[in-house]
């Protein structure tokens, strides 16, 4: 399972950006499931991973909340580079360290306005990886500085965002165990309090074995 467990390790305005400022603000996030897994259905899939997430960026740091039964929330912390992931089956934290990649990307296509995203026409970026395909859809108004994850390596994230400067608006991520496909419903320019992306202050913290 550990290739799942790094896809979603990976796995990220006013009413107009203005040019050169980054997003801030909250995108609700729609995900399916489909298992390549003998006797792990899409519906096990589904509910451990969430029908849902919800997804704050700031400055450099974001955090994705799932509706699932085992991955709750991910936290990543500019300033250490480091990404905290809680599940539910583990009273520890798990971190892993930022510019630590185990993936690689091997071929990189990008196509012009392949979709229409919450009326957002969107660009398309394929990257071909030793895990699988990954594909983004994305629009450059909602910017992203690609300066602010420079260090963020891990699950080839700063590789996405050099190349689309942009929140990407659907997700669509297949490896040998599952494929996953992640569209926004909802997108919502707003100022974030600092106080969301804090570690639980009685956090243990664990280095994750994946």
């Amino acid at each position: 399972m550990t290739s799942i467990f790094r896809i979603f390790f990976f796995l990220t305005i006013s009413s107009v950006v203005c040019p050169g400022q980054s997003f801030e603000g909250k995108v609700t996030y729609e995900t399916a499931y489909k298992s390549k897994i003998p006797n792990v259905t899409d519906a096990l899939f589904t509910e451990m991973m969430g029908k849902s997430q919800e997804y704050n960026l700031k400055n450099g740091n974001y955090r994705t909340t799932s509706n699932g039964t085992f991955l709750q929330w991910q936290l990543y912390l500019n300033k250490d580079n480091k990404l905290y992931t809680k599940f539910s089956n583990s009273a520890s934290v798990l971190w892993n360290d930022g510019a630590v990649n185990p993936d690689s990307v091997l071929k990189t296509e990008f196509n012009k306005e392949i979709i229409d995203i919450l009326g957002y026409k969107c660009d398309e970026l394929i990257l071909t990886c030793r895990s699988g395909i990954q594909k983004y859809y994305f629009n450059s108004k909602l910017k992203i500085d690609p300066k602010l994850f420079e260090n963020h390596k891990f699950g080839n994230w700063y590789q996405y965002l050099s190349h689309s400067q942009a929140v990407p608006l659907k997700m669509i991520l297949d490896n040998v165990q599952f494929s996953v496909v992640i569209v926004a419903t909802a997108i919502q320019p707003q100022k974030i309090d600092d106080q969301l992306f804090l570690l639980p202050a009685d956090a243990k913290l664990e280095k994750s074995p994946f």
